[in-house]
């Protein structure tokens, strides 16, 4: 009997084996539905799936025999790995000076064996994809094809397994960068609002005891640093929202009335006559993350507030229902989105480069929050404008993740 060598290049293709992390794993049904599709067609009792391990030959699948491994050492895998044919064939292992006295032989009777590599993207030969006969036989052309394509398939789901690691291992990153940088919002937001809002109320009353002092331009700049420190407090405040809307997310459902929800809506907005409010649906209740719809509404009607020159501001809701999603419609008569602008309206920090008609810039925050939010509950968000006439936003909810919730 011979053993097998180890390659040449034994400790890289170990490496190769190990970051699959299929050695001393269970049983697993896409291998097992290979192996038993090969014994079917290659007409052999025994079809394995292994992989050589340091000192053992590990079978990650075991058609016709019930051991899991075997000693490296004795295995035929380990020859066919050293071998540069793609398939290795042994039809009677008892005329092959390598195999006399093997265990394999004289006491399993590992008469016939064939054997495909399994070899990966970088070229290393993992293990194999085999079949085994207590008796000497001839693979047919067909049956040596298939044989070598299967072991092909069995790669491409050790690489799939290996990708959807890495996917995982990505994912956790980003979520744990994620939640970096939701603490470090938070931390920076609440160390920062406090000095902030003693900048605004010193600024406030520095110009109540010392306006009569100050000439035009000072005043001017006093209420310069004011208006500033209004516009960084509103993008802080934007940044922690942004951060926190996935804890909106995890809010329960909840009944909304829909002539209840216009009322709120206009209580929170804070709009006053120059502004009319109108939803048209016929839908009497919404099984909805209420605050997260508040939390979208609000947004879309104060723009259309803020960016309205007009002397009077029309609001529409539009509410309607398929089998599976809510669907909302606000349309306003405000001065529209710069068809420039339009594509990049929910970009994170994107901003249209006009002051809004209190003079005031926006964050280029509330909208990139919106489509958080509205993607998190399963739905879309699309905006449609005309300069000078109005915008249009349109977006869904979806029922069966509120479903979901409420359960």
């Amino acid at each position: 009997m011979k053993s097998p060598e180890y390659p040449e290049n034994e400790k890289l293709r170990q490496i190769a084996v190990e970051k699959y992390e299929l050695l001393d794993t269970l049983p697993e049904d896409a291998y097992d539905h290979i192996t038993a599709t090969v014994a079917y067609i290659c007409n052999t009792p025994i079809a394995l799936i292994t992989l050589l391990d340091k000192e053992r030959n590990f079978l990650k699948s075991h058609y016709g025999v019930a051991i899991s491994e075997s000693p490296r050492a004795i295995s035929f895998c380990g020859h066919a790995i050293n071998s540069d044919a793609p398939l290795t064939i042994i039809e009677d292992s008892r005329k092959d000076k390598r195999f006399i006295g093997n265990p394999l032989v004289t006491e399993y009777d590992a008469i016939f064996y064939a054997g495909a590599p399994l070899v990966d993207s970088d070229g290393f030969k993992l293990g194999t994809l085999c079949v085994y006969d207590a008796k000497p036989r001839v693979l047919n052309k067909e049956q040596q094809k298939i044989l070598v394509c299967m072991a092909k398939q069995v790669v491409n789901l050790f690489e799939q397994r290996y990708q959807n690691f890495k996917l995982l291992q990505y994912q956790e990153t980003l979520k744990k960068r994620n939640e970096n940088l939701k603490k470090f919002a938070h931390i920076v937001s609440h160390d920062l609002k406090s000095p902030l809002a003693n900048i605004i109320s010193l600024t406030e009353l520095l110009k109540e005891d010392i306006s009569d002092q100050l000439n035009d331009e000072s005043l001017q700049y006093l209420e310069y640093l004011k208006d500033s420190s209004y516009a960084l407090k509103d993008y802080i405040d934007g940044i922690l929202m942004f951060y926190k809307s996935d804890e909106l997310i995890s809010l329960q459902t909840e009944k909304i009335d829909c002539v209840a929800l216009l009322d709120e809506l206009i209580k929170i907005t804070g709009a006053d006559h120059t502004v009319q409010f109108s939803i048209t649906t016929e839908i009497q209740e919404l099984l909805v993350n209420k605050v997260a719809l508040l939390q979208i509404l609000v947004n879309l009607i104060t723009n259309s507030i803020k960016y309205n020159s007009k002397e009077t501001t029309s609001i529409t809701i539009a509410i309607t229902e398929s089998s599976t999603m809510y669907e909302f419609m606000v349309e306003d008569t405000s001065d529209g989105i710069p068809s420039h602008h339009i594509d990049k309206i929910f970009e994170l920090f994107s901003v249209a480069g006009a002051p809004d008609k209190y003079g005031n810039m926006g964050t280029g925050i509330g909208l990139a929050t919106v489509q958080k939010i509205v993607e998190s509950l399963g739905g879309t968000i699309s905006v449609s404008s005309v300069e000078g006439e109005g915008t249009t936003f349109t977006f869904s909810l979806a029922k069966l993740y509120t479903s979901m919730l409420c359960k």
